[in-house]
């Protein structure tokens, strides 16, 4: 018997859901900082453009969404374009490496759905509205 029966192979590598895998904990400490989540969702989202990721994110400052695209850089996960049109456009695309986050975002996405509560709403006021504080807007 394997010393730690919750270890087994998938496709050659361990699977790491051992007390702790460095290699989990250095991913969600990428996913898992404040903005992060919501920044990826709405790339995987299809926004690629700074100002469509601010627009999806309610309350997300700019100075928060520049530095987490530039930390998503540095890791490979988003790909900074410049398209030189007149004007110049830049936009920020996720890698392969970013794209295949999908799956996880998903599950967690089913997971939350499942169970995380949140208060109930007025009437008339969507999940992504409940975040702006009243007479705010995007």
């Amino acid at each position: 018997m394997a010393a730690h029966a919750s270890e087994h192979t998938t496709a050659g590598t361990e699977d790491c859901l051992s007390s702790f895998c460095p290699r989990f904990h250095t991913a969600v400490e990428i996913i898992g900082r404040r903005w992060s989540g919501a920044i990826l969702r709405a790339m995987l989202a299809g926004a690629t453009r700074y100002t469509d990721i601010v627009a999806a994110v309610p309350k997300l400052s700019d100075r928060l969404l520049s530095e987490r695209l530039k930390e998503f850089e540095a890791v490979g996960i988003v790909d900074r374009v410049v398209i030189p049109d007149t004007p110049v456009r830049v936009e920020y695309r996720l890698t392969q490496k970013g794209a295949e986050l999908e799956p996880a975002f998903r599950e967690l996405a089913d997971w939350a759905e499942k169970w995380i509560e949140l208060p109930p709403l007025p009437e008339g006021v969507g999940c992504q509205e409940s975040f702006l504080e009243p007479g705010e807007g995007r």
